[in-house]
C-alpha cells in the first residue's frame, strides 16, 4: 500500500542501460514478500529504460540465482545489484557478495557493479520525522500527550556485526536530538541485545504516559507482526500508558530517491563504504602481514539460520553473556 503518491515522482533515463538486480533480504511473509516486488515494480515503473528485477537472498523466491539468469536469458552480460538493506552487515557484506560469486562462477563472462546499502541518508531521516508529527495530531494523540511525556522506542531488527548495531543507535539519536521527547530507547526484535521486551522495561523507567514505538524496518514480515504483537501484550499489560506502534517504511518516495542514488553510483563507478569498524575488516587486519581486506571472502553459502517450519528457531544469541562472548567472532 503506497503512503505517498509517487505519479509527481519521475527520473530521466539512465545512462546505461543495464539492468539493475533489487536485492532484498527475503521473509516467509507472502505480504512482505509481495511488497518488495510491488517496490522494484514502481521504481522501475518511474524509469523503464532498463529491466530492474527483484530477487531475494534467502526464505521465498525468485532467488538472486533466478535473477542472474533471466538477465542472461535476455542477453545481458553486464549487471548493476543494488541491496534492499538498510545497513552494512553481513549479509550486505557476505552473504549477498558470495551469491554473485557463484553466480559469475556459473556465467563467467557476467560483470557485477555492486551498490551501497541505504544507510543514514537524509530521505529516511525525513521521512521519520514526518511520521513522529504525524503522531502529534489529535486524531493520533487524542489525550494530547505532549512529547516531554513521551518516550520514543526505536526497534532495529538485530545484527550479528557490531558495527550495523551501532548504526543503529546513531539513527535513534538523530531523530531524538532536538525532537522534544523525553528520551529515546534503543532495542532489537531479534539477535543483539537488548531485546524488544527489555526495551519495553527500560521505557517504563521514565514513568512516561506515552511510548511510540518506532520500528525500523523497511518492509512488512514476520519480524514486523512479531513487534506489533509484543506491543499490543505490552499495552494490555501498562494500561495507563498509551503505546503507539508505527507501521514500517513501505512504498515509499523518499525510498525510491534513495535506490535511485544508489543505482547512479554504480553507473559512475562511485561506491563507497566506511569499513573502519567493521570486524571482518578487523579479523582480516589481524590474520594477515598484507591487512587486505575484502568483504568478498568466499565463504561457504550458509546463513546460520534454522529454516524448519516444524520447530521454532533456534535463537544462538539469546544468552546475554554467550552473546557478548561470541559478537565480536568473524564465522
Amino acid at each position: 500500500m503506497l503512503e505517498t503518491p509517487l505519479t509527481s515522482l519521475t527520473f530521466p533515463s539512465l545512462p546505461l542501460q543495464r539492468p539493475l538486480l533489487a536485492i532484498g533480504h527475503g521473509t516467509r511473509n507472502e505480504g512482505g514478500r509481495q511488497t518488495f516486488i510491488d517496490f522494484a515494480k514502481a521504481y522501475e515503473a518511474i524509469d523503464p529504460s532498463r529491466p530492474v528485477i527483484p530477487c531475494f537472498l534467502e526464505l521465498t523466491t525468485p532467488s538472486i540465482q533466478d535473477g542472474v539468469d533471466y538477465c542472461i536469458e535476455r542477453g545481458y552480460s553486464e549487471l548493476s545489484a543494488v541491496p534492499i538493506l538498510l545497513f552494512a552487515a553481513r549479509h550486505n557484506k557476505f552473504d549477498v557478495t558470495n551469491e554473485l560469486d557463484r553466480a559469475r562462477s556459473r556465467h563467467p563472462q557476467l560483470k557485477f557493479h555492486y551498490g551501497r546499502h541505504f544507510g543514514i541518508s537524509p530521505g529516511i531521516f525525513d521521512l521519520w520525522q514526518k511520521r513522529l508529527a504525524e503522531c502529534d495530531r489529535p486524531e493520533k494523540n487524542p489525550q494530547q500527550i505532549p512529547r516531554s511525556q513521551t518516550v520514543l522506542l526505536f526497534v532495529g531488527r538485530g545484527s550479528s556485526d557490531p558495527d550495523a548495531n551501532g548504526d543503529v543507535f546513531k539513527m535513534a539519536r538523530m531523530l531524538w536530538e532536538g525532537s522534544g521527547y523525553k528520551t529515546v530507547e534503543t532495542c532489537f526484535i531479534g539477535i543483539t541485545h537488548p531485546r524488544l521486551e527489555e526495551g519495553f522495561n527500560r521505557a517504563r523507567l521514565y514513568n512516561p504516559q506515552r511510548i511510540i514505538v518506532l520500528p525500523y524496518f523497511l518492509f512488512t514480515g514476520v519480524l514486523m507482526e512479531k513487534i506489533f504483537h509484543i506491543s499490543a501484550q505490552q499495552q494490555e499489560q501498562n494500561p495507563d500508558i498509551e503505546i503507539t506502534c508505527l507501521p514500517e517504511m513501505g512504498i515509499h518516495p523518499h525510498l525510491l530517491q534513495i535506490l535511485r542514488e544508489r543505482e547512479i553510483e554504480t553507473q559512475l563507478g562511485q561506491v563507497q563504504m566506511n569499513c573502519e569498524m567493521c570486524k571482518f575488516r578487523l579479523a582480516a587486519v589481524d590474520g594477515s602481514e598484507t591487512g587486505h581486506h575484502h568483504h568478498n571472502h568466499g565463504h561457504d553459502h550458509n546463513h546460520n539460520h534454522d529454516h524448519n517450519h516444524d520447530h521454532p528457531p533456534v535463537d544462538p544469541y539469546a544468552d546475554v553473556e554467550k552473546y557478548h562472548g561470541r559478537i565480536w567472532q568473524v564465522p
